[in-house]
């Protein structure tokens, strides 16, 4: 592994659970901006070697492992153990599947939490100061001695909570109001709802969600398209706009595409909207220099 990547991680992502605060709803498939939370959640950690899902199978946007607690809804103990049978890396990521605001740098601040000390796991603290299991770094062989540990006391792992696996470990806190804030009723769904269409962030959630719809895997600078679709706009016509920013995006995909085919076929339809817009204006200097040559008698602007 090259020194400057980030040591590897694999996740677990607990979507089962009967939601009876909502009413007994399908909660992993709830979309907010329109993407399901799983969705959500899935892509704050797209970059962990396995991701394994405990529930039942269902579509997802990239491919995950999937298992169940036995028996199913046996809580959170029990599908924690059966997630851990798949994981192969030192350090785990342990999700709920109900996280909207969760986002890939929150996973990155978690994970150098636990690797930056001799803790066993770092976990996210809501805006009271609680802990959260379940948005979560752990060392794999901390979590797996608690789970022996409680089978050995208990038999077995069913209705057991989560503070009886996390009472044996040595934990960090991250404070994180926004990425620990989960969706357990439909007041929740609703506040959710309306703080991605705010205008500090509707934008990001959109392109998000537009990248999850269409498979797009392709992080590009969004700045640089705005610049080219305001340029096309100003100096072009209006309609411009968005079929300018298609077209460059559809020659990057005929390159290879990657963010730096998008970076420089935006280049060049810059430029060439800055040509357009140039031109145009020469063009319309000359016209009002004939238009008073004409008034006056005099030479119009072309007269050599």
């Amino acid at each position: 592994m090259n020194s400057n990547e980030p040591a590897a991680y694999d996740a677990v992502v607990l979507a089962g659970g009967g939601a009876r605060r909502l009413g007994g709803a399908d909660k992993p498939g709830v979309r907010v901006g329109g993407r399901a939370l799983l969705d959500r959640v899935l892509g704050a950690c797209a970059d962990a070697r396995a991701t394994v899902v405990v529930a039942a199978p269902r579509p997802t946007p990239r491919p995950v492992l999937w298992t169940r607690e036995e028996p199913p809804g046996a809580g959170p103990v029990a599908a924690l153990d059966a997630g851990l049978r798949r994981v192969t890396q030192d350090d785990v990521l342990v999700l709920s599947a109900d996280l909207p605001f969760l986002a890939p740098d929150t996973v990155r601040r978690l994970l150098t939490a636990l690797r930056s000390g001799g803790a066993e796991g770092a976990l996210l603290t809501d805006a009271d100061g609680r802990d959260q299991p379940l948005v979560a770094a752990y060392r794999t062989t901390a979590l797996r001695r608690e789970l022996a540990v409680l089978t050995t006391s208990h038999g077995n792992l069913t209705g057991l909570p989560l503070r009886r696996l996390t009472a044996g470990l040595d934990l960090a806190r991250v404070p994180d109001p926004v990425g620990s804030f989960d969706c357990d009723t439909w007041d929740d769904i609703a506040t959710a709802r309306a703080r991605i269409r705010e205008h500090d962030h509707v934008l990001d959630e959109w392109i998000s969600a537009v990248k999850d719809e269409l498979g797009v895997d392709l992080d590009v600078d969004t700045g640089v398209l705005l610049d080219l679709a305001r340029d096309a706009a100003h100096g072009v016509a209006r309609p411009a706009a968005p079929l300018t920013t298609f077209l460059v995006g559809y020659a990057a995909a005929q390159a290879g595409g990657g963010p730096e085919a998008v970076a420089e076929g935006a280049r060049k339809a810059a430029a060439l909207a800055v040509r357009w817009a140039q031109e145009a204006e020469k063009e319309a200097g000359q016209e009002a220099g004939r238009d008073k040559a004409a008034e006056t008698g005099g030479p119009g602007p072309d007269a050599g």
